[in-house]
């Protein structure tokens, strides 16, 4: 066996051999692209993979990166037919690993994160129908009954775009770094947010990250899995719409090349206007304020990549350190952008 960050490997082997089945040794590869929680794919002497997931290394806020909360979400929504991976075991012990951390299933199939992926892993028909299911997708988490459920004590149910325009803006400040300034913009887009919030219509579960790498999809571009549960909460189904559709590129948006070239902006895949249609399709939400919602992502988008370069800086990712030179402007931009938004 050998060292991993954030991997005990003895203590990890062990306690997986107990409550997950697998048989050691175990080999564990931290998968690039996590940015936040920490996800490994674990092999076995058998060949059989799972996924591990932690939270980062160190510089971890109070409130953040819950896997106990993450782990029960799964536990609720795998038996009602969302497309989630099956969760296996949750460790809460300290002493195994120094943090909780929970065992899922490793599914297999394509997470497209730019977009010579998607032109090489679907062709232009496949590409076509992949904004309808992801909408479809969502539609069908917005539609769990959360007391059925049992998640109905997971957060509370009313204004939630106010507590997470608080929880955002409290989180920037927290890990403002020192030397990045965006003028105050970001405070001032919070300032107009929070004077704006439409009425909630339903409260559902909410992703809170909900966009195309964020999910595992299958050869025929449906979705299989929705990963990085890490923010989910209750409330506003339409803060998941309107980031999708922030995330969902178009070849000439001002954000499409952000941080590496979006997948949406291959050939092929449906503009935003439809994705938004289709999501009407398989819901009765009244979707006039979506405008609103899409600057709030944009917002928030710029809150969570602040507090992923005050990590980066931190030296808390465990080997994924990819260049973070460009991130305070892109915050820069992200938060214009929810300004430009405030005004459509």
């Amino acid at each position: 066996m050998h060292h991993i960050a954030g991997i005990d490997d003895v203590a990890v082997t062990a306690w997986m051999t107990r409550h997950v089945g697998t048989r050691p040794p175990l080999r564990f590869e931290l998968i690039a692209g996590g940015r936040s929680n920490l996800t490994y794919r674990v092999r076995d002497a058998d060949d059989r993979a799972v996924a591990l997931r932690r939270p980062p290394v160190s510089h971890v806020l109070p409130t953040a990166h819950d896997m106990v909360r993450e782990y029960r979400v799964l536990r609720a929504l795998w038996p009602v037919g969302v497309p989630v991976a099956q969760p296996l075991a949750l460790c809460e012990d300290p002493a195994v690993s120094e943090r909780p951390f929970y065992v899922m299933e490793f599914v297999e199939g394509a997470i497209l994160r730019d977009r010579a992926q998607a032109e090489a892993t679907f062709d232009v028909a496949t590409r076509s129908r992949i904004g309808d299911n992801l909408a479809a997708t969502l539609a069908r988490l917005h539609d769990v009954d959360v007391e059925r459920a049992g998640l109905g004590d997971l957060a509370r149910h009313d204004g939630y775009v106010e507590r997470q325009i608080r929880r955002w803006r409290s989180q920037y400040e927290q890990m403002r770094v020192e030397g990045d300034n965006d003028d105050g913009l970001v405070d001032a887009v919070a300032d107009r947010l929070a004077r704006a919030i439409p009425r909630q219509q339903r409260v559902t579960v909410v992703h809170g990250d909900y966009r195309l790498d964020n999910t595992v999809l299958d050869d025929r571009g449906d979705v299989r899995a929705i990963l990085d549960w890490e923010i989910c909460t209750l409330g506003d189904p339409l803060a998941d719409v309107g980031l999708l559709l922030d995330y969902w590129a178009e070849p000439d948006d001002p954000t499409a090349a952000l941080l590496g070239s979006a997948p949406t902006t291959a050939a092929g895949f449906a503009s935003r206007e439809e994705v938004l249609t289709a999501y009407g399709a398989h819901s009765d939400l009244d979707l006039d304020a979506v405008a609103y919602y899409r600057a709030f992502g944009y917002w928030k988008l710029a809150c969570i990549l602040h507090g992923v370069y005050a990590r980066y800086r931190a030296g808390a990712t465990a080997g994924d350190r990819g260049s973070v030179e460009e991130f305070p402007a892109h915050i820069a931009l992200l938060a214009r952008r929810a300004d430009e938004m405030l005004e459509a």
